[in-house]
């Protein structure tokens, strides 16, 4: 199986993670909550071996400050380097701040394969009016996007930003030939592929991965979403440590999903979108 959402941090982080609450209001929204879990590479490594995963997709976070995302994806360049059979590294910062582009080519001259998970957490302003030359960067050089979306409606929860589905639309509208995938179902937006017009163009590019899935939704959206649109545009995500893999097994299998089906989740579709597979 592979895990297509995991964060991962350097020991330094995880062991004094106050350090970063003073620059860094998204990492403090998220992770100052008591009972929040940061992962290093091993704990990693252990979850997986204890689930059955045999490759992670592995990301830190959206730092705003420089030194802060450099020390991060280099964990995570360290950790593909180290284990290159287990682990794929995708490239993660703040789109405000104004040097990702560069960074983003260093991390993929070091052996990274996409960017992502994209996040703005703590502002009212919509991210995803700053993807332009992030995404022509990784149409260039065929890099998976993951972005972070949420649902509109329902509860509040840290982290939860003002996003609406015809934000997360347009987006995907201005970059149809990019391969990208909206993580947390894509805050419901799957549903609308059952439109006659444009929309299943529109997401033919468009994958949705299954983070935190058991905090915001029945088990039977497995089927519901499959069949609306198809069991191939599914990842498996975790969002590891905030849930492990077993919580998604148990549903999918509670769902009446069938072998093949829970075999597409959880390593075949993830395998195309990483070329792993032609």
């Amino acid at each position: 199986m592979i895990d297509f959402h995991v964060h991962i941090f350097p020991p330094e982080i995880v062991n004094q993670r106050d350090k970063y609450f003073l620059d860094e209001p998204d990492f403090r929204l998220i992770y100052s909550v008591p009972g929040s879990r940061l992962a290093t590479r091993e704990d990693v490594l252990n979850m997986m071996d204890e689930n059955g995963i045999s490759r992670a997709v592995v990301f830190g976070f959206p730092w705003r400050v420089d030194d802060n995302f450099k020390r991060n994806n280099d964990y995570i360049i360290e950790t593909v380097q180290l284990h290159p059979d287990r682990f794929t590294g995708f490239a993660t910062f703040s789109i405000l701040n104004h040097n990702v582009t560069v960074e983003l080519e260093r991390c993929i001259n070091e052996g990274l394969s996409g960017m992502g998970e994209l996040a703005l957490y703590s502002d009212d302003e919509n991210f995803l009016n700053h993807m332009d030359e992030l995404m022509e960067m990784a149409l260039d050089k065929d890099l998976p996007v993951l972005i972070h979306t949420n649902e509109p409606v329902g509860h509040e929860y840290p982290g939860k930003v003002k996003m609406g589905l015809s934000d997360i639309y347009g987006f995907l509208r201005r970059f149809p030939q990019n391969r990208i995938v909206l993580a947390h179902w894509g805050g419901g937006l799957f549903f609308y592929s059952m439109m006659k017009r444009e929309v299943t163009e529109t997401l033919k590019n468009v994958y949705f991965d299954t983070s935190a899935s058991p905090f915001l939704y029945r088990h039977d959206i497995w089927r519901m979403a499959g069949e609306i649109v198809g069991f191939d545009k599914i990842l498996f995500g975790s969002d590891f440590p905030l849930l492990s893999p077993s919580r998604y097994l148990k549903e999918m299998k509670s769902a009446g999903l069938s072998h093949d089906q829970i075999k597409r989740i959880t390593r075949v579709n993830a395998e195309k979108v990483l070329g792993l597979i032609s």
